[in-house]
């Protein structure tokens, strides 16, 4: 994946239009994707963007605008009044972009949304039935966790991530530091309080990746349709994780 995403950032010059052409061919559909895949393309990419309180339209202008970008996923937070809706529109109508889902809070939809398109869950804590019935579906999971107990109790579960946050309120990289020492074998995403000043420490840290929101996709860019800007911001955090990588 890595050469891919290099390939499409590589030329500025190309058009938005180009890009999403272009990337249809180099991604493949993400419903014939295995979990194991779908992991292996978050743990690449090292960048999660995720969308809360967005339109189903305004979702698919940030999802192709980020898979422009070299980022073919997006996770869609349930606090989106057409979560749903916007999860099965993206599964259907963006054949290469990898959709998920977060703050989940329940098994029950979990299930919802794995069955609309959801390729990987996402909790803000240890949730069980959300784990396990990703199990169940060969889906890739990420939940949450603070504490060292936690992230150990939750990793030990057999999720696929375990995701820190919020990570400014505990030290920020170096807190991912002290958890990578304690528990290396653990593929950790930092979340809450990650932007452009700490993206390159938390990778340089021991993060397997990022989780972005508005640091990513701003407000003001969706709503003016500023995929140039998008686009600037999601290569900037793709660059940091290269860069932390090295």
């Amino acid at each position: 994946m890595r050469e891919t995403r290099t390939a499409v950032q590589a030329d500025p010059t190309r058009s938005d239009e180009q890009v999403t052409l272009s990337t249809q061919f180099e991604y493949p559909v993400a419903a014939t994707l295995t979990r194991d895949e779908i992991c292996a393309c978050i743990e690449d990419t090292g960048v999660i963007p995720t969308v809360g309180t967005a339109s189903t339209e305004d979702a698919l202008f940030v999802a192709t605008t980020l898979l422009g970008a070299g980022i073919p996923m997006i996770e869609i937070r349930m606090n989106a009044p057409e979560a749903l809706d916007i999860i099965s529109h993206l599964a259907k109508h963006t054949p290469t972009i990898i959709v998920g889902v977060g703050s989940l809070r329940n098994a029950d939809m979990a299930g919802k949304c794995i069955d609309a398109g959801a390729k990987f869950v996402a909790t803000d804590g240890l949730i069980a039935g959300v784990v396990e019935r990703a199990a169940k579906d060969k889906i890739a999971t990420i939940a949450g966790g603070l504490t060292l107990t936690e992230v150990i109790s939750a990793w030990d579960t057999g999720v696929d991530f375990v995701k820190v946050v919020p990570c400014y309120a505990v030290g920020g990289p170096s807190y991912i530091q002290t958890l990578k020492a304690a528990i290396p074998q653990a593929r950790l995403v930092a979340a809450g309080g990650v932007n452009q000043l700490t993206a390159l420490n938390y990778i340089k840290a021991g993060a397997t990746a990022l989780s972005v929101g508005i640091e990513v996709i701003p407000t003001e860019a969706i709503a003016l349709r500023q995929s140039r800007r998008i686009q600037e911001l999601a290569r900037r955090f793709l660059t940091a994780v290269d860069t932390g990588r090295d």
